[in-house]
């Protein structure tokens, strides 16, 4: 089955990477790192199917904040804090929060979302979305490409010692959760200030 699994990689890499990308990201470009360091892919190629992967998933959020706003409501019951999150960092940092959003925890589609519901130029979301794509999917893919032999030998650690890897992994990403999720509380606390002054 992993055999299978790797051959089927091989094959149609480029579209699962593209298709990935659209919906989720990281975990696929380091894929594509080390398949590129594998020479399973070419890595300008990776880096570019990568970059248009993300561009496109972040261009469809915004346009559904930008023309679906019965949706946005209904997600609006169950994300309002993210969203009012996404609002205040707009409002403080302007472009450079669509540059960096890809890399914070639980806000890469809200935040494209959030800001399709302002009048935010269409176009200049556009051109920086697609800049912070090549950036994202460079950062992430080269990198991988690089240190490929160390990541395999992780990947069959990880294989053989899958009982210390797992709690591992749930530990590191339960305090990233915790750390963003004590980020927006305080960004929240300091607007219920601001406003109570």
């Amino acid at each position: 089955m992993e055999h299978l699994f790797i051959e089927w990689l091989r094959e149609y890499g480029y579209i699962v990477l593209f298709g990935w990308s659209i919906l989720e990201g990281e975990l696929g470009l380091v894929m594509a790192g080390i398949m590129s360091h594998t020479g399973d892919m070419f890595l300008p190629l990776a880096i570019v199917v990568g970059a248009l992967g993300g561009f496109v998933g972040d261009q469809i959020y915004f346009y559904i904040g930008r023309f679906n706003k019965s949706y946005i409501h209904d997600k609006l019951r169950s994300q309002r804090r993210k969203f009012a999150i996404a609002h205040l960092l707009l409002k403080k940092y302007g472009w450079p929060l669509i540059f960096v959003q890809r890399y914070m925890y639980g806000m890469r589609t809200v935040i494209p979302m959030a800001i399709g519901l302002t009048k935010y130029s269409s176009r200049d979301f556009a051109i920086i979305n697609f800049v912070s794509a090549i950036f994202w999917a460079s950062l992430t893919i080269i990198p991988a490409y690089y240190f490929g032999d160390e990541l395999l030998k992780l990947l069959a650690w990880i294989k053989a010692h899958w009982y210390f890897a797992i709690p591992l992994a749930l530990s590191i990403i339960g305090g990233i959760a915790f750390m963003f999720n004590r980020i927006e509380k305080n960004l929240l606390e300091k607007r219920r200030e601001r406003q109570n002054r």
